[in-house]
């Protein structure tokens, strides 16, 4: 058995990247009630319309409770992880362009893709490369709910990988 081929899954190494791709992550997560209170009270924002059913449901134009938006945004980069960046990433440098176009209620699915934008050689950074990705959250109904901009620094593959 020694001659098996053993397969770790992983992100991928900077080679691995290429501008252009879209990588869609499957499966999707469906936002519960737990997720969106636990999320809302871990980071201490009080924000009734996420956690007071009653207050949220008075008011227009939504009429229910939202979730919130760090959660939806942390989804989003959470989802891209195993294909792209498991075990393959050194930092996130920055995120830029964030944006909510759509709300996300309790009981929504979410969805993520991610366009890889840009790529290059860490200059600075031996071994090392940074990868531009623009992340796109849908809910179940194909409506974008959240976009966002990162800049991460990943991993060339070692040398016994690259050749």
């Amino acid at each position: 058995m020694s001659d098996v081929r053993r397969i770790v899954q992983r992100g991928l190494w900077f080679e691995e990247f290429e501008v252009g791709a879209i990588y869609e992550h499957r499966p999707g997560r469906t936002v519960t009630e737990a997720d969106n209170v636990l999320f809302t009270t871990l980071t201490m924002n009080p924000q009734p319309l996420h956690l007071d059913a009653a207050f949220a449901d008075a008011q227009p134009p939504f009429n229910q409770r939202l979730v919130n938006s760090m959660f939806t945004l942390s989804t989003l980069v959470g989802l891209s992880v195993a294909q792209l960046t498991q075990g393959t990433l050194v930092a996130n440098l920055g995120f830029s362009d964030i944006r909510f176009p759509a709300p996300v209620f309790i009981g929504d699915t979410l969805y993520a893709e991610t366009l890889i934008t840009d790529k290059r050689v860490s200059k600075s950074r031996p071994g090392e490369g940074v990868v531009s990705l623009t992340h796109t959250a849908r809910n179940q109904d194909g409506v974008v709910v959240a976009e966002a901009a990162r800049q991460t620094l990943v991993r060339l593959a070692p040398a016994e990988v690259s050749e």
